[in-house]
């Protein structure tokens, strides 16, 4: 879709006439994603008001399942409540959705130009809107507005978290010799240790700084299509774990607490259960960043990511001395060895 398409296809959607919006009245400007092969782009009408269009790729089933689901998941979230974009229009046939214009600055560009301890209350803001966003939206979530997975579950932790990582970052990016039985064997248990947490609530399962825009004192939410059902500590582990941020050890505990508090708001949850519970979907959102980021830096081609593996690798090293990983010794040994490869290759 050429940009005049793109304007005349949106017109339509937003119900304006061609005399009003056409390629001479709207600017259209390219927004560059992160590892996402969506199409991005800032369409500014006469008014001078915006709008984001969002396009999957040409000729792409899963992206085109992927817009539908943003589309339906977003709007779900949006009637409950949370702090997410309001979406305009979505066209079917192509796949092009239409949604609010948040701006471009983003929790993690707050962090880069204040340093973490000044965006302490976005954080604390954004924790608490977390919690009412997981109970709230989990009342009439359709598993069916899923295009990836319906739920987060034993399977996907295995191939997508610690599978991901055994084999994008250990195997192709840092070609490291382990043993593996006895690694495949710790990290089918630390998945059925993780799928005790009760799974039963919306789960964003990308929630990290460079997915929250900041307005003013605010905070809003962002990219929520591979949202489904799960467990109450894994978002919150993907935002005080985000090696983006690379918040210091007494923040994070100060924000366990912090939502922790809010949860209380909503329903009540035994704070030391929440607590083992955070340690092992800690890690394994740890192990999936990960696996993602040696997949973008070396397969999508995306240095940018690359710097982040280090900080990944720190925070895992500190999940894996707490008391509850005591057990995991040849993961524990791994993470060793791939700080140690990293370290020889910089």
């Amino acid at each position: 879709m050429n940009p005049n398409e793109l304007i005349a296809v949106a017109g339509q959607l937003l119900g304006l006439s061609a005399q009003m919006w056409n390629e001479a009245t709207v600017e259209v400007a390219v927004l560059v994603p992160d590892g996402s092969s969506r199409r991005f782009y800032q369409l500014r009408g006469p008014d001078r008001a915006s709008c984001i269009a969002i396009l999957p790729p040409d000729n792409d089933e899963r992206g085109q399942a992927e817009a539908v689901a943003f589309f339906r998941i977003g709007s779900h979230l949006h009637r409950s409540g949370a702090p997410t974009p309001a979406l305009y229009a979505f066209d079917p046939a192509t796949g092009l959705a239409l949604c609010e214009d948040l701006g471009s600055r983003r929790l993690y560009e707050q962090v880069m130009h204040t340093g973490a301890a000044q965006a302490l209350p976005l954080y604390e803001l954004a924790v608490r809107q977390l919690a009412g966003m997981q109970v709230r939206a989990a009342e009439g979530f359709d598993p069916s507005w899923c295009w990836d997975t319906p739920r987060y579950d034993l399977q996907l932790m295995r191939e997508r978290e610690s599978g991901y990582f055994l084999r994008a970052c250990c195997t192709d990016l840092l070609a490291i010799d382990f043993d593996r039985p006895a690694v495949e064997a710790e990290c089918a248990r630390l998945a059925e240790a993780a799928a005790e947490a009760p799974a039963h609530f919306f789960l964003h399962r990308d929630f990290q700084s460079r997915n929250i825009m900041v307005i003013g004192e605010q905070v809003r939410f962002i990219d929520f299509q591979g949202g489904r059902l799960g467990p109450l500590a894994y978002d919150l582990a993907s935002l005080l774990l985000d090696p983006y941020a690379a918040l210091p050890q007494a923040m994070q505990e100060h924000l366990l607490g912090v939502y922790l508090d809010a949860l209380n708001g909503y329903m009540a949850y035994d704070p030391r259960r929440f607590r083992r519970e955070y340690v092992f979907l800690a890690v394994q959102r740890n192990l999936q960043i990960l696996g993602a980021f040696a997949f973008l830096s070396q397969v999508r081609q995306k240095p940018f990511f690359a710097q982040f593996l280090r900080p990944a690798l720190a925070s895992l090293g500190t999940l894996l001395a707490k008391p509850e990983m005591a057990e995991y010794a040849a993961l524990n040994h791994l993470a060793i060895q791939c700080r140690q490869e990293l370290a020889q290759r910089s």
